[in-house]
């Protein structure tokens, strides 16, 4: 089972818009830069450094940059990830906001 994504973008902000099934993990990964999320429907686990937390919609997240997380939906879930950037190609916006090698 994969995620359904859907890519927004709007004068320099880009949200990646994801609906996670249940029992989904996505996989590890880092960021370049500090960005907010938003639990938009669900629940989930996230993993961040060596800290875990359940979270319930609706509530907004801040993701700090360079720590490695993972997010684990714990019901059907729906999931934001807001980034201030330029790129507005959907094939290369990860190459923006991922670190490389993560």
């Amino acid at each position: 089972m994969q995620p359904l994504i859907k890519h927004n973008f709007a004068d320099g902000l880009y949200a990646k818009e994801t609906f996670i099934p249940a029992g989904l993990q996505l996989a590890k990964h880092t960021h370049t830069f500090t960005h907010l999320s938003i639990l938009a429907a669900g629940s989930v686990l996230i993993k961040a450094g060596n800290k875990a937390k359940i979270y319930e919609a609706p509530i907004c997240i801040e993701i700090k940059a360079g720590i490695e997380h993972e997010i684990q939906a714990l019901t059907d879930s729906v999931w934001y990830c807001i980034h201030a950037v330029n790129e507005t190609d959907e094939t290369k916006v990860d190459e923006v906001i991922i670190t490389k090698g993560a």
